[in-house]
């Protein structure tokens, strides 16, 4: 803590109050409303340690922890409006409305559904990376491409990849059509040549084509999960391996 009592040297200090600033702060708050949130009657999930649900009869209530903001959401109405109030009973907080900005991700409510986008996070890359007057394309990659670990030239500063691979990867939270692509090019995070730049660049040309492309929730009650899977055979040219992958979509039974 940077003090050292002179009489008791051997002495340490009991925190009795976490304060901003310090290493145990995220800890002690996540242990509080963790402990809070569970007395009220909520689940943590398995998968996520932030996600806290509570479910009755087909009622579901919902609060995701980031940090100390809090998005409740769900369609027990009354639940959540009691989860509120004992939040405001035990916490000093302050309710923003309807959630439309978090994290990067932008929330559209519209008459067909909730739609998410990233509108605004592509626009600042594009700008960042001063791809802002790119000629654009219409798909990611080049059809057949094959990429290699060892052709082509060094590049001056790999950084810049890196954090350009980096910066897609979250992109594909609400751009699934440059998953492919994007992972194709993390690859080559570790040593990175002129061909694996060029291609991210045409990633982002693509992406300034399709800026305000995203993903719609359709209104609905019926759907069910549906999974594709596919794989290749040596595909990869620097280690012959095979490359498998699989995909999950929640499918609205009224529209097949």
């Amino acid at each position: 803590m940077g003090f050292q009592s002179q009489d008791h040297p051997e002495y340490v200090c009991k925190l009795r109050k976490a304060l901003y600033g310090l290493k145990q702060t995220p800890r002690v708050w996540y242990g509080k409303i963790a402990e809070f949130l569970t007395k009220s009657g909520y689940s943590v999930t398995p998968a996520n340690s932030s996600l806290f649900i509570k479910a009755n009869e087909g009622k579901l209530a919902i609060v995701l922890v980031y940090v100390d903001d809090l998005i409740i959401t769900g369609n027990d109405e009354a639940e959540i409006r009691q989860t509120k109030e004992n939040l405001s009973v035990r916490f000093q907080m302050k309710e923003l409305r309807q959630l439309k900005h978090f994290l990067g991700l932008e929330v559209d409510r519209t008459h067909e559904g909730i739609f998410l986008c990233q509108q605004k996070y592509a626009k600042d890359l594009l700008k960042r990376f001063r791809m802002l007057e790119c000629k654009s394309t219409s798909t990611p990659m080049e059809l057949n491409v094959k990429m290699c670990a060892h052709e082509g030239k060094d590049l001056e500063d790999a950084t810049m990849y890196r954090q350009l691979v980096g910066s897609l990867i979250y992109l594909t939270l609400t751009r699934p059509d440059i998953s492919y692509a994007v992972g194709v090019m993390s690859r080559y995070m570790q040593n990175p040549k002129k061909p694996h730049l060029d291609a991210v660049r045409r990633i982002l040309r693509y992406v300034k084509s399709t800026i305000d492309y995203g993903l719609l929730y359709n209104k609905g009650e019926d759907y069910k999960l549906v999974g594709y899977c596919d794989a290749d055979y040596a595909g990869d040219h620097d280690t012959r391996r095979s490359t498998t992958g699989s995909r999950k979509y929640m499918v609205d039974t009224v529209d097949e």
